[in-house]
């Protein structure tokens, strides 16, 4: 069974798990006082990164939500039984019309959310809900491997997808440019920049709490991770000593800033490099992961409830050198 595979059942097996628990929670809230929801049980919390720009965090992907005199845009949904908890965190901070969802790859924790929060969002005529994805999304959520699927309902499918290395609007009094990150964790990955408010949002390209989990089967790699991150680096602008400037959400965890994004692509490369010089002496993949190439990281990449460990890192770095030959 691959690491991807192994992560999608955990994440399904937590989705069902999250559904049941807040079906329990939810009549036991409402029993002992008035408005107990499912918010309850997603424990989401909202923070302002900067002016029209919040990342919502909780369980599942962190979301991250523009506000403005035009509306509301949304970049990916996180899992679908949190939507009604999703919403109302976005209605706390926004009540225009939602308009725009940006889905920055086929991984469940960014399109899964999809059809639930669009069946909450009451339809516009004039300006219909666009759902935005590199066109590599869609074809990877309508013809998924047959070993590990990602269920996407056709209310949730993109929309609005491009081909060109970047698509960009203007919306909210800003520039919103969505890059194409090709062969990062799939080949159908995007982050996204806020010109005006000097903010990033990278998808799961960027974790600080835990290794990438590259999708080999989905077109990832992690040559193409390296080149995401360094194309990030390209667009994030540091203040004085590397902090502040540009704000950088990330996909899971922290918001960061370029000095934070500098650290985790060098510890891709140097994992990376690590890994090639030992397939250069003839190592076997056993012996290189007894070699223990993250050692130095992992208590910094690895926790609890962590999605990729050390050698399944290692197992995926390996298997997309090998690859190259």
């Amino acid at each position: 069974m691959s690491p991807m595979t192994n992560y999608i059942e955990r994440l399904a097996a937590k989705i069902t798990g999250i559904a049941a628990a807040a079906l329990v929670l939810t009549a036991t809230a409402s029993a002992q006082q008035p408005g107990g929801n499912l918010q309850t049980v997603a424990n989401l919390q909202t923070i302002n990164v900067r002016g029209g720009i919040y990342m919502i965090a909780g369980d599942g992907a962190n979301v991250t939500v523009q506000t403005g005199s035009e509306g509301v845009l949304v970049i990916n949904t996180g899992v679908g039984p949190l939507a009604p908890a999703l919403m109302s965190e976005i209605r706390k901070i926004a009540k225009g019309p939602i308009r725009y969802i940006i889905n920055t790859s086929a991984h469940a924790d960014c399109v899964s959310g999809n059809e639930a929060l669009s069946k909450l969002i009451p339809p516009n005529r004039t300006q219909p809900l666009l759902i935005i994805a590199q066109a590599n999304v869609l074809n990877r959520l309508t013809v998924p491997p047959a070993d590990n699927p990602i269920p996407v309902l056709p209310g949730g499918l993109p929309t609005d997808e491009y081909e060109l290395p970047f698509k960009d609007l203007h919306y909210n009094g800003e520039a919103v440019i969505i890059y194409h990150e090709p062969h990062a964790l799939t080949d159908g990955d995007s982050t996204v920049l806020f010109r005006g408010t000097d903010v990033l949002s990278t998808g799961e390209i960027y974790d600080p709490e835990g290794y990438p989990y590259i999708d080999l089967e989905r077109g990832g790699s992690v040559e193409g991770e390296i080149e995401a991150l360094d194309h990030l680096l390209d667009l994030a602008v540091p203040e004085a000593r590397q902090e502040g400037g540009t704000l950088i959400i990330p996909g899971h965890g922290r918001i960061s800033e370029e000095a934070d994004l500098v650290e985790y692509r060098d510890m891709v490369v140097i994992v990376k490099d690590r890994v090639k010089a030992y397939i250069k002496k003839g190592m076997t993949l056993d012996q290189i992961k007894a070699s223990k190439p993250t050692l130095d990281y992992d208590t910094q990449y690895i926790a609890k409830n962590s999605k990729i460990s050390g050698d399944a890192f290692v197992e995926t770095i390996y298997k997309s050198l090998s690859k190259q030959k």
